[in-house]
């Protein structure tokens, strides 16, 4: 006796293929000028900041320019170099990200995992608009209120790890320095990192989890073993977008630094400025000459932030086939 193993039943259509419906297709082609769209804008910003700075290159210099620390439009000839400013962007960046780190990934584990639901959804609400709040805010905020709290610290520094060059004060002042900048900018990004970062601890598959769980992991031991390593692109993503931040600030930056052109490794004393502030301090005062001149400087800023990007973006593509995000 033969078994008719035949079937009349018709398959079920495949998901996701690009020729099978309109709609699939417009979503498509809209996608695709979309990711085009956001080239064509880089580059054509990379172009004109590339056309605009090639006046001041040519007059300066491009190594003067780099390395030059003065920037003096009255001098005959005009001097113009942003060591100074490359370096105190640097060294607020950095302070910023040191200090907002551990604070952001802290603040968004507890939100995710460790705070009541009842705290948690204000919290995060709270979070979510400390973001957005204008950098001017902030700005005010630093000059008036943390500047005068800050000199205690800057002190205490001093006296007990002024061993460390960094952290030492030959002046006796401690405000309008690189420390209080940072400290700012801390403040400022804490919000994104820790938004970013409770959105992707929230991803944590469940049996995860209660796998860790039932293999007698402690609270710590669960988040340490499953939440991190799941996790762990998008903690890179959520630091990357906070130095992008911290990098790009411009007016809380300006209130709170001395604007001085010399590069002093001493972060608690006035000293200091960054390619940003310098711009919009800068920009209304300038000649032709100077403003190509801050241009370029922008320039230079728009290839920093794209490199750190682009290798944040490496870091984050070599984790993500080994933090279980991807199935």
């Amino acid at each position: 006796m033969s078994v008719d193993t035949t079937t009349t039943e018709t398959p079920p259509p495949i998901v996701g293929k690009p020729g099978g419906r309109i709609g699939d297709r417009t979503f498509l082609t809209i996608t695709r000028l979309a990711g085009l769209l956001i080239l064509v804008i880089m580059g054509s910003i990379a172009a004109f900041l590339v056309w605009q700075s090639v006046p001041a290159i040519r007059q300066v210099g491009i190594f003067n320019f780099l390395k030059t620390q003065e920037w003096n439009p009255q001098a005959s000839p005009p001097v113009y170099g942003i060591a100074t400013l490359v370096f105190g962007t640097a060294m607020t960046s950095v302070i910023a990200l040191v200090l907002a780190l551990p604070i952001g990934y802290g603040v968004a584990l507890f939100i995710a995992y460790y705070a009541p639901r009842k705290v948690a959804a204000p919290m995060g609400y709270i979070i979510d608009l400390l973001a957005a709040v204008p950098s001017i805010i902030f700005g005010m905020w630093g000059v008036y209120i943390l500047m005068p709290h800050m000199q205690g610290v800057g002190m205490w520094l001093n006296n007990y790890l002024g061993w460390i060059p960094i952290f030492k004060n030959t002046l006796g002042q401690y405000t309008k320095s690189l420390l209080v900048a940072g400290v700012v900018l801390a403040i400022m990004i804490i919000p994104t990192i820790a938004a970013i970062t409770r959105e992707v601890f929230v991803q944590v598959p469940s049996a995860q989890l209660e796998a860790a769980q039932a293999l007698g992991a402690t609270r710590w031991e669960t988040m340490r073993m499953s939440v991190f390593p799941f996790g762990k692109a998008g903690m890179i993503s959520a630091a990357m977008l906070g130095l992008g931040r911290a990098l790009g600030e411009t007016i809380a930056v300006a209130l709170v630094l001395s604007a001085s052109f010399a590069i002093n490794w001493h972060i608690s004393e006035p000293a200091g400025n960054t390619i940003a502030a310098n711009i919009a301090l800068k920009w209304n005062e300038s000649t032709p000459l100077g403003i190509s001149a801050l241009i370029a400087s922008g320039l230079v800023l728009f290839l920093v932030t794209l490199g750190v990007n682009m290798i944040a973006r490496g870091i984050i593509a070599r984790n993500a086939a080994f933090s279980g995000a991807n199935g």
